[in-house]
């Protein structure tokens, strides 16, 4: 157990809660700081939204005692979803307020590609750089390593992270996987090629590497390091930041719960519900929830009444990991799983999109709050831009809204309509074929990913298309019956919208292409004539 960790038990949550209720009754300051705030985004990569251990008290765990801290201190966000299901498409979304048929990021790059992120795209920091922020970015990037498409390149005026995915390359001791990755050392002198290893699950002719702005400071990097780095690298970031007197934006992208890489608990300790021997994944957690608290502790000691922080996750858990793989809570699209598959990450069934959230801002977030409006992480461009005082550019169609009232006021209307992309399981990428609206959630295709016994479902397309209320079936078990009053007002409603959607599409002039060529030089790699492309750290 990490020192200083918040120990609450359920009763002392609940009175804290009321505590905090109370006094927040007295409401938010006024809408307008005197400085321009700060912003903190957390973003958590695969987390299920039944980690966060305040969405599930009846679980009894105590995963996530920081995050429930902040819960406590701020707004929890309940129906809040990430873009798309999957990586890349869900980042790019949240940087450019668009849908990946906006902004042309429909499918994951990998570590050959040449580009990333179309650069016709207007990303949060290149705004907020231009409005006088200082931009930082630690994690994973996941948009393009090379060139123009870099982070240093696309907004950001410090980067400390790996380029894509942790099991996108070797390291000497790998994280947990299913299945399991092969060190570097496996490996003798030879041309590298980019190529699985036997095993499926791993690159193995590369090393992982760690990039500082624009430079490969180590590789293979160590990931058992790689937190404590993280986090010196965002003390050092708020602080200078506070001492410049200068507004920031702290961008931290967290790939813990892709690879879990925290050694297991007690074997008394407890694990999550759907994973007797998730140990494990459940120390990978607390670990991600630790640095989440040093970064919270940092920024109120500098500037804590002018910074938000806001923590999110940009899909569901991988469920062909098992043990390794996070918790969905009560959203498990029973109707997949029952005819075989995963229902989580890479699909449109709410376990592969509704991410745990939780905002905090003192004196201007209502403490111990709920929201549950039906809100996406495109919302965060407008809603921070429009926060620091920037107008968005009038040259483009934006597919977030402004949660600004949501935050601040408590209001509760989201999205009247949302959206959840094709991102692996079915369909073609990016398709819009499945829209929530209100209470009512409806697939015009259905597919799933490999489920930890391998299993995976058949694509199927619905016409007319499978709607669930999911206020009656939270499961997505049991749609309803096309005969129903009620089936067939949602299902002209969600048609008109959609048709509108796709057309708006289609007819936007800003709508860019990414470009998904690879080629093997565009590996990154500081030292072609060595085995795994290593070299030492530098610095």
């Amino acid at each position: 157990m990490a020192e200083g960790t918040p120990q609450l038990p359920l009763a002392a949550m609940l009175l804290f809660g009321l505590l905090l209720h109370t006094v927040s009754q007295h409401g938010p300051t006024a809408d307008k700081p005197k400085e321009k705030p700060n912003f903190i985004i957390i973003l958590a990569d695969d987390i299920g939204w039944g980690d966060l251990d305040a969405n599930q008290l009846e679980e009894r765990a105590n995963n996530t005692p920081y995050l429930n801290l902040m819960a406590l201190q701020g707004l929890r966000m309940t129906d809040f979803h990430s873009p798309a299901s999957t990586c890349s498409p869900s980042r790019a979304a949240i940087l450019t307020g668009r849908y990946g048929l906006r902004n042309g990021v429909t499918h994951n790059f990998g570590v050959k590609s040449l580009a990333g992120l179309p650069l016709s795209e207007v990303t949060l920091p290149q705004l907020l750089q231009k409005a006088g922020y200082h931009t930082a970015m630690i994690g994973k990037w996941h948009l393009g390593h090379n060139g123009l498409y870099s982070p240093t390149n696309r907004g950001f005026d410090y980067y400390l992270g790996i380029p894509f995915s942790n099991d996108m390359g070797c390291t000497d001791i790998p994280g947990y996987n299913l299945p399991q990755c092969l060190p570097c050392d496996s490996y003798g002198p030879q041309v590298i090629r980019l190529k699985r290893n036997i095993h499926g699950g791993c690159y193995s002719r590369i090393g992982l590497p760690l990039i500082e702005n624009s430079t490969i400071v180590e590789q293979p990097l160590d990931l058992w390091t790689l937190t404590e780095q993280y986090k010196s690298a965002a003390l050092r970031i708020i602080h200078n930041a506070s001492e410049r007197g200068q507004p920031y934006l702290l961008y931290i992208a967290l790939a813990h719960m892709h690879v879990p890489l925290a050694p297991p608990l007690s074997p008394d300790a407890p694990t999550t519900d759907n994973h007797p021997n998730s140990g494990v994944y459940a120390a990978s957690l607390r670990e991600l929830d630790s640095l989440v608290g040093a970064i919270k502790n940092a920024s109120e000691a500098t500037d804590r009444d002018n910074t938000l922080i806001w923590f999110t996750g940009d899909n569901g858990p991988w469920e062909q990991k098992c043990q390794y793989a996070g918790s969905v809570g009560p959203f498990r699209g029973k109707w997949q799983t029952n005819k075989g598959g995963g229902s989580a990450k890479q699909t449109t069934w709410e376990g592969g999109h509704r991410v745990p959230t939780v905002a905090y801002w003192p004196g201007r977030i209502p403490a111990n709050t709920t929201s549950s409006a039906l809100l996406s992480g495109m919302d965060i461009f407008p809603t921070v831009l429009s926060l620091a005082g920037v107008t968005l550019p009038s040259d483009r169609r934006y597919d977030g809204i402004d949660a600004t009232n949501i935050l601040l006021h408590g209001e509760q209307l989201g999205h009247e309509f949302l959206f959840h992309p094709n991102s692996g399981a079915a369909g073609r990428f990016g398709d819009l074929q499945t829209v929530r609206s209100g209470r009512h959630k409806a697939f015009y295709i259905t597919g799933a990913a490999e489920a930890c016994s391998g299993e995976t479902g058949k694509q199927q397309v619905h016409d007319p298309p499978l709607i669930f209320d999911l206020e009656r079936d939270e499961a997505e078990e049991t749609p309803l019956d096309v005969k129903t009053t009620e089936y067939q007002v949602v299902a002209e409603r969600i048609a008109r919208r959609r048709e509108k959607l796709l057309w708006d599409i289609a007819t936007d002039k800003s709508v860019s292409i990414a470009d998904y060529r690879t080629d093997e030089s565009a590996a990154p790699c500081c030292d072609l004539t060595q085995t795994v492309c290593r070299c030492p750290r530098l610095g």
